[in-house]
């Protein structure tokens, strides 16, 4: 195909988008919306994902040494808890560690006088893996010389099912949101090409190409779609970090850290890019297919 037939092609795909003003901007609109819902349970998902990573991190289970067990037979248990699958690190904490750290954290006089030997040795065990938290716990237990076992396994499942909850809403607001996305851009594609099947029907008979008829309603489509997906995106930017900034402030913003969006947007831009373009060509090529069998 010669450039000036492209060109000309070009133009006459643009032209369709301001001739239809009205609908091209619902359309823009409804993309635009519909990537904001999509984006937002996404953005969630990747927040609460973040939080489990640094859970993750700093996760870790108190495993209480039996107290009949002096400090020497307490430091041979370290390569039964180490050998454990789901274990990234093991410190030994002693009495009088223990103790110096609770008084740091508890500064009263009243708990000046405590004795170190009112604590137990234990293990700090640091896991690989949060959602097998519970089934370290009890593997821990199992262990010769474990007296007590302390793991703060309810928050762990908390947040996992949370996670859980949101990639599955996801999963399905994405499929159901492009649904709607492809059906308004054909639907507006689909009335343009309504009010020119006529020229369509002369075009095939003369000899036109299906793709040289098609080529001008696939680029509207693509315009339309990039414009509903590079608004959606500006929006969803500037609703990220108003809400981040007000959930930072808050006493949210001291149990837990909102990624900043720009570790985010690039992967996000170019997502919200790949739909409009999608549901651009896609919408703009079934809304004419009908008025190509002539």
């Amino acid at each position: 195909m010669r450039i000036g037939r492209i060109g000309y092609l070009i133009k006459e795909g643009l032209k369709g988008v301001f001739l239809h003003g009205f609908r091209s901007f619902a359309s823009v609109t409804v993309i635009a919306a519909c990537l904001i819902i999509m984006g937002s349970f996404a953005l969630v998902g990747v927040n609460v994902d973040s939080i489990i990573k640094d859970m993750e991190s700093e996760s870790q289970i108190l495993a209480f040494v039996d107290e009949s067990l002096t400090q020497d037979d307490a430091r041979l248990m370290e390569g039964a808890i180490r050998s454990m699958g789901n274990v990234r690190d093991v410190k030994f904490i002693t009495r009088e560690e223990a103790m110096e750290r609770f008084k740091e954290t508890h500064k009263d006089n009243v708990y000046s006088d405590l004795e170190a030997s009112v604590l137990r040795n234990r293990y700090v065990v640091y896991l690989n893996d949060i959602t097998r938290m519970e089934e370290t716990k009890t593997a821990l237990e199992s262990v010769p010389g474990v007296a007590e076992v302390s793991a703060e396994v309810g928050i762990a499942k908390g947040f996992i099912t949370v996670r859980n909850v949101i990639s599955v809403i996801t999963a399905i607001l994405i499929v159901i949101l492009l649904v709607v996305s492809l059906f308004m851009m054909s639907n507006t594609i689909r009335l343009a090409t309504f009010t020119r099947r006529e020229e369509i029907a002369i075009m095939k008979m003369v000899g036109a190409g299906n793709g040289f008829i098609r080529f001008p309603f696939i680029v509207e489509g693509l315009v339309l779609g990039l414009l509903g997906s590079g608004i959606g995106f500006l929006l969803e930017w500037a609703i990220y970090n108003f809400i981040s900034g007000r959930i930072m402030d808050s006493m949210a913003g001291n149990l837990f850290s909102i990624l900043p969006f720009s570790t985010i947007m690039t992967p996000m831009l170019l997502v919200y890019l790949a739909v409009g373009v999608l549901v651009g060509t896609f919408g703009g090529a079934m809304a004419i297919r009908n008025y190509l069998k002539v």
